[in-house]
């Protein structure tokens, strides 16, 4: 699957239904159609594409926007910046303090001002990483072997990861006030850093 192929369907879907479990029931469809290596090229694209936001910079500001984010809470955050579309990944990816003037972390913002709201509004989605698999699945015939004959073929397309990898770039501390505000200068003024951990 070309890269442009991969954002036409993250894309659509977010056009197509509402909210994540719509997003995903029509990627599903969608990918069910196709052959069993479209599907894997599916999530061979979308691992590259998150393996460009592993950053310490987008990590910082997942931190901030989070108040505190884990390995896997940063994994579902680069999840939930593919799922927003391509023009706004790559500019969060070069730039990750323009996530403030997207609509999702301003409604985040006024929903979550001491850690309540609604969990939908989170920022992660760890879902999308298993829509590939659960299409793999129905279009293969399924099978015990059908999970690991999928993460196979995956990686023999170049995707996957390697865990014990570290972010590019220099960590930075995010509690510090000072770099907050030059680093991050619009996250930091739209989420102070009092607002607390949404988890």
């Amino acid at each position: 699957m070309e890269i442009d192929c991969f954002w036409a369907l993250v894309e659509e879907s977010g056009r197509r239904a509402p909210g994540r479990d719509e997003r995903l029931a029509w990627l599903r469809q969608e990918l069910c159609r196709r052959p069993a290596e479209e599907i894997v090229g599916f999530q061979t694209c979308l691992d590259a594409v998150t393996e460009e936001a592993f950053t310490w910079e987008v990590w910082a500001a997942a931190d901030h926007i989070l108040g505190w984010c884990s390995d896997d809470g940063f994994t579902d955050f680069r999840l939930w910046l593919v799922g927003l579309g391509r023009d706004v990944f790559d500019r969060a990816v070069a730039d990750p303090d323009t996530l403030a003037g997207t609509a999702e972390i301003r409604r985040l913002a006024q929903e979550w001002p001491r850690g309540g709201g609604d969990e939908a509004l989170l920022p992660e989605w760890e879902c999308l990483d298993y829509v590939a698999m659960e299409a793999y699945a129905l279009r293969t015939g399924g099978g015990d072997a059908c999970e690991e004959a999928f993460h196979d073929a995956v990686d023999a397309g170049g995707g996957g990861c390697d865990p014990g990898r570290e972010p590019r770039g220099t960590r930075w501390d995010v509690r510090d006030p000072v770099r907050l505000a030059r680093r991050l200068p619009r996250l930091g003024a739209l989420l102070p850093s009092t607002h607390g951990s949404l988890r």
